[in-house]
């Protein structure tokens, strides 16, 4: 007798240890989350290698301990004769799960392992067994939870989920194993001789496994490699036996399959990989809009998919207006069939206003999704009129739209602001930028559920694209949360798309998808066209310049130079872009410095008639040698501003620390006398949030 442990993914256990009891009555099965444990003969480990379509790994007790040291470890591993399950001149490679106080590092762990055993080879046979990360003879795996260590031999070798037929996956795949669940799941494995369908099969897993199901071809057959393999105690016969019997039981699928995509490409993936599977004459495919497929088949059956997810904040105003089509689509067309779809995103499947009547909750890899099951009955299928969600928001933009409609016709831009989170509960924030949306939604207060947010962002985007007349894949979605240090400016995104604005006769490279924010901080447009009225003839510094925005309006202004500091080379870069975006190329004349602002402006010796300063409310940035706080170092910063500034020369100091309060009296100390601007460089479409910035200008006292 063996010690055996099986595991799969999270959600899938329970369902493992039916499809275990039903290969192997005979076995006493426990269950442990993403697990399977029992004691049994070989037989029965083959048979599960052969034949699950749940597990991904058979793994083999070699040994179990307590480990509260590394000595343990290696004791533990030193316990187990290695000589009985491999030869010397056989490789190995040992995988490492878990950590613990002790053991804090996985691959430390892996190493005190391989060192028992090959020391132990060492000994015995005064040679060592190589280890082989691509191509082992063995593969072993070590399972650390909290004190307790499991070391097995993995007998599938690879997990069990790959069937070697899928020759490419699409962008969003689910694996074998889980796309197994779902049909499971969906009730359609009692009711084989239903039609199965797969609306949007992208690479047809769904559906290639219901025809492995459906002709009862054994998942493993196909597989030539195995982990027992070369295994000393493999015994060949028993499993030939498994395999002669297996290829024996396959049977002529009977089961209507279909497979749709809008993609003809991905249809094509389908078919190759439904080739491989041995299975591409039992499926019919489509290459179709799923919102306007519809079966052949006049009996109901079932509707089974992946469809996508939206894991992407972008791709969510796409989907939102898909779903509700389409479960409107299915409302009309498939009545008295069974739905079952997989999401990470239950949100998006609200859109179709259809009634769940049970959930599975289950992990595609790291992904948490859930199988969302549905009854296509007459109830459920009723097409009911009512107010859409989100009206309340739509109303408030509208009428914002009409109170900024003047004010619009005078503005010298198109980029500016429509929506400030005017109502509470849609907590966003909307700017225009051209033809495009960008939609940021802020934190909500921690006493709000997610759940309640996450609708109402979900009811705002559903009504952008009929207010503003858009298109949905022209509204960008970004999370706003309170920012620090090296957080400010991360990237979200790797799409590297710019799209050209225009404001005060100024043109800018704006990226939408890439950053949290956009390269154009719109609340100080009002801003820049003063630092540009106020720049003839004038030498002026932009600190904290990030895309150089101020600058690029220095320099149209008619500023005699315009010196631009930053310490990001990726927003000095794009400040260069600005600047050729507007034929602004003389070299002599505008400088570009990648430093520290700080530490520069304090040991710099220039002079200049105007200088403009946005520093970020706090930095901890690697890159500065101190952490950096504008309430508590202004008055540092100023004073050494004020160094370098000309007499009867200007600083146009602004903050968006909403708490800031300028040290006034040590102004004065200083000599410095401050004006507060801040209400004139509020633009109309910031007027509801008056703490956006806070803005002076900052002279010599007289």
């Amino acid at each position: 007798m063996y010690a055996f442990l099986i595991t799969t993914s999270k959600g899938l256990d329970e369902l493992l240890m039916q499809e275990i009891a039903e290969l192997c009555p005979d076995l006493s099965l426990k269950s442990k989350p993403g697990q399977v444990l029992f004691e049994g003969e070989l037989e029965q480990a083959y048979r599960i290698c052969l034949w699950s379509r749940l597990a991904n790994r058979v793994l083999l007790t070699l040994a179990e301990g307590e480990i509260n040291d590394a000595e343990q470890l290696y004791k533990l591993a030193s316990s187990i004769n290695w000589s009985l399950q491999m030869d010397v001149t056989q490789s190995f490679v040992v995988d490492f799960i878990g950590t613990n106080r002790a053991i804090n590092n996985s691959q430390f762990g892996a190493v005190k392992v391989k060192d028992a055993i090959v020391d132990q080879f060492q000994e015995l046979y005064e040679r060592r067994p190589n280890v082989s990360k691509e191509h082992p003879d063995l593969r072993i795996q070590c399972r650390l939870w909290r004190q307790n260590l499991g070391i097995y031999l993995d007998l599938s070798g690879h997990s069990l989920h790959q069937r070697h037929y899928r020759l490419k996956a699409g962008s969003a795949p689910v694996k074998e194993h889980i796309a197994a669940a779902m049909l499971y799941r969906s009730g359609w494995i009692k009711n084989q001789s239903q039609v199965i369908a797969d609306p949007m099969c992208g690479a047809g897993t769904v559906v290639i496994e219901a025809a492995l199901i459906a002709c009862n071809i054994a998942p493993g057959l196909s597989r030539r490699d195995w982990g027992f393999s070369r295994w000393k105690k493999h015994q060949d016969a028993i499993w030939q036996d498994l395999v002669s019997q297996a290829e024996v039981q396959q049977r002529a699928c009977s089961t209507p399959i279909f497979a749709n995509d809008i993609d003809a490409a991905m249809v094509a993936l389908a078919k190759q990989n439904a080739g491989a599977a041995g299975v591409a004459q039992d499926i019919v495919f489509s290459n179709q809009d799923a919102l306007q497929w519809r079966c052949d088949e006049t009996e109901p059956g079932y509707l089974v998919s992946n469809p996508p997810y939206g894991e992407r904040l972008g791709e969510l105003t796409q989907l939102l207006g898909l779903f509700a089509n389409w479960g409107l689509h299915i409302k009309q067309h498939f009545k008295g069939w069974k739905l079952s779809l997989l999401t990470s995103n239950r949100d998006l499947l609200r859109q179709m206003k259809l009634l769940a009547n049970k959930t599975y909750q289950l992990y595609n890899g790291k992904l948490e999704c859930q199988l969302v099951n549905y009854n296509l009955d007459e109830k459920n299928c009723e097409i009911r009129e009512q107010a859409p969600a989100g009206s309340d928001f739509a109303n408030r933009l509208r009428k914002n739209l009409s109170r900024l409609k003047g004010w619009l016709k005078q503005l010298d831009s198109n980029c500016y602001r429509i929506y400030d989170a005017d109502l509470p509960e849609y907590n966003l924030a909307i700017d225009i930028y051209a033809d495009w949306v960008v939609v940021q939604e802020y934190a909500a207060p921690k006493d709000i559920p997610e759940s309640k947010t996450r609708k109402r962002l979900m009811d705002a985007l559903m009504q952008l694209p009929s207010v503003l007349n858009i298109d949905s894949d022209k509204i960008v979605l970004k999370v706003r949360q309170q920012q620090k240090g090296k957080e400010q400016y991360q990237k979200i995104a790797t799409e590297k798309e710019y799209l050209q604005v225009w404001e005060n006769g100024a043109r800018f490279w704006v990226n939408l998808k890439d950053y949290l924010d956009t390269g154009l901080f719109l609340d100080h447009r009002t801003t820049r066209e003063m630092v540009k009225q106020r720049s003839k003839g004038k030498d002026v510094l932009n600190l904290f310049a990030y895309t150089g925005a101020v600058s690029v309006q220095a320099a149209l202004g008619g500023a005699k130079s315009v010196t631009t500091v930053d310490m990001s080379k990726t927003y000095l870069e794009w400040a260069k872009r600005n600047f050729e975006l507007n034929k602004l190329s003389n070299v002599y004349q505008y400088r570009f410095l990648q430093e520290d602002c700080l530490q520069w402006l304090r040991e710099h010796n220039g002079k200049y008639d105007l200088i403009f300063i946005d520093p970020p409310s706090f930095s901890n940035s690697k890159r500065m040698q101190d952490t950096w706080d504008v309430q508590r170092d202004h008055l540092a910063l100023l004073g050494d501003a004020q160094a370098c500034l000309r007499p009867g020369g200007e600083i146009v100091f602004s903050n968006n620390l909403r708490s800031f309060r300028l040290d006034e009296d040590g102004l004065r100390a200083m000599g410095l006398q401050a004006e507060n601007i801040s209400a004139r460089t509020l633009p109309e479409d910031f007027k509801r949030n008056p703490k956006i910035h806070h803005c002076w200008v900052i002279r010599h006292a007289n």
